[in-house]
């Protein structure tokens, strides 16, 4: 069953409890955050505008004209070719994020993205336009991947959980830009009215590039490529403002450097490690699901679909569903912002519980009215659908928006953490694939009935989180690195440190094997 699980020694989160001064009290802590918000917490910003780009358009005329009424297959192809090319890119992420770093990797990503800008704000046919929505998605996956690893490894432990949630809370800016630009242009009379949100998706990634130079490397994969004397130079700047000498910073430094040493001196950072051990096994099941919950609840339909959505039940006006649009985006971006201010105060598992519960509980409402107002035309069931709506918005940010990067982060050790937010983003991207493409087919040829499918499917969920989900609140990241391995790592990962805090930061750069020292492997500590 999932719950609580043992971590490692919490001496680095005692100095954090003991810290009563605040961030933005701290001159470079606060430089940092800014940075973080255009180049790695504005990541999301993209993939908000794109799915509520592709809602908008569906509202207008010229869009729709242009590419002669996508319905169906058509329509699910293009909204799914984002998907794809997400899918596609994901092999080849780690090895890009472990060799070159996360900022290199940001750059890349933004650099593919701003082609596949090019091309769909140029896009002359139906096939042009899919291939510029690949192409996009193609790009967005390595942003993702190392942006949330990168908010996790720079942050001070006491806001890592804050700024793991405003990462997802920024998808809502993008969806209320594309919501507002489509909503500004469905009326104009050319094809610019599709051409100019297009074209703006290109900003994020023009953010990101700009002001990456600005932003340091992670210390621990620095750490991991022998760098030790930079990493530990970030460390002391941005989590004691520069004090040398900083007891927080050498426990930190020391706890770092110990736990990636007991990580990587058997690692060869190959795919396989993600089968090799039993807790690896269990990291991976958990992260694979959480990729398809979080496509699979239901969201995907209003992301994508509200238009066809709401046709089913009455509303068919394009200015009425734009607005709709971009007052559910908006109260998105409340709810999810007011979720990252309060996430702290409660468990990651209790969380996870509450936001799966609601969703059951507001599909089963939505199909009911849904029911309702197909079998009798019932305005009020019709009224009942749009609140639902609205409601929802709450129920999966609770969880799904509000936690997910910032559990992921807590879940995979350093050596593959890289890999294991690849799965993650592989799942999701294959659902959301899915979703894109059967979702369109499923609202026309089913109608309320297919809404069923999400019901059962959401009960799945709620098990899934009570039987699976570790709680990994109020640790650091290394002392989480170990919380599926056993008592023996975690007693070497706490000696080790205490050595390394002996010995000082300065010396020799981190040996993954020590001449003289049998050491045995962290699987074959967890097999015996």
């Amino acid at each position: 069953m999932g719950g609580d699980v043992e971590a490692g020694d919490p001496l680095l989160t005692q100095y954090v409890l003991d810290d009563p001064v605040p961030w933005y009290k701290k001159p470079n802590l606060r430089y940092l955050y800014f940075v973080l918000i255009p180049t790695c917490i504005g990541v999301e910003i993209t993939s908000g505008f794109d799915s509520s780009m592709m809602n908008g358009l569906q509202g207008v005329s010229y869009w729709d004209e242009y590419f002669h009424q996508p319905r169906g297959q058509t329509l699910g192809l293009m909204s799914a070719a984002y998907s794809l090319g997400c899918i596609v890119s994901l092999p080849f992420i780690p090895l890009i994020v472990d060799r070159g770093g996360r900022r290199l990797t940001i750059v890349v990503g933004s650099c593919i993205m701003l082609i596949g800008v090019a091309l769909q704000t140029a896009a002359v046919n139906y096939v042009m336009f899919v291939l510029a929505r690949a192409t996009i998605g193609f790009g967005i996956p390595a942003c993702i991947v190392s942006a949330s690893s990168l908010i996790g490894e720079l942050s001070y432990p006491k806001e890592r959980t804050y700024l793991g949630s405003f990462f997802n809370a920024s998808w809502f800016v993008g969806a209320i830009i594309a919501a507002g630009v489509t909503y500004g242009t469905f009326s104009m009379q050319s094809n610019w009215a599709w051409r100019i949100p297009s074209v703006l998706q290109a900003a994020p990634s023009l953010l990101q590039i700009s002001f990456m130079w600005f932003l340091p490397e992670s210390p621990r994969w620095l750490l991991s490529k022998g760098r030790d004397d930079e990493a530990y130079q970030i460390l002391a700047t941005y989590h004691a403002e520069g004090d040398q000498e900083s007891e927080f910073v050498k426990t930190e430094f020391a706890q770092i450097k110990a736990t990636l040493q007991i990580e990587l001196e058997n690692s060869k950072r190959s795919w396989k490690e993600m089968i090799a051990t039993p807790g690896m096994r269990k990291r991976v099941t958990i992260a694979s699901f959480l990729g398809l919950f979080t496509q699979w609840s239901g969201n995907g339909m209003i992301s994508y679909y509200l238009k066809r959505i709401l046709a089913d039940v009455g509303i068919t006006s394009n200015k009425t569903v734009n607005q709709i649009n971009v007052a559910n985006t908006c109260w998105g971006l409340v709810n999810a912002t007011t979720l990252a201010f309060v996430v702290y105060r409660f468990k990651r598992r209790t969380m996870y519980l509450a936001c799966t519960i609601s969703l059951l509980l507001v599909y089963t409402s939505w199909t009911t009215c849904a029911a309702r107002y197909t079998v009798a035309k019932d305005s009020k069931a019709a009224h009942g659908v749009l609140a639902l709506i609205f409601i929802y918005s709450p129920a999966y940010n609770l969880g799904y928006n509000a936690l997910t990067y910032t559990f992921l982060v807590e879940l995979f050790p350093f050596a593959v953490r890289a890999r294991g937010i690849t799965i993650f983003q592989l799942f999701g991207r294959i659902a959301g694939f899915f979703n894109q493409y059967v979702n369109p087919i499923g609202i026309q040829k089913a109608g309320w009935k297919y809404y069923l499918s999400y019901v059962i499917w959401l009960a799945f969920e709620v098990c899934f989180v009570y039987f699976m989900f570790p709680e990994t609140s109020g640790r650091t990241l290394e002392e989480l690195a170990f919380i599926f391995e056993g008592k023996e790592v975690k007693k070497r990962q706490a000696k080790e440190t205490e050595q390394e805090l002996a010995n000082g930061h300065i010396g020799a750069p981190m040996a993954l094997n020590t001449p003289g020292e049998e050491k045995k492997p962290v699987s074959q500590i967890e097999k015996a």
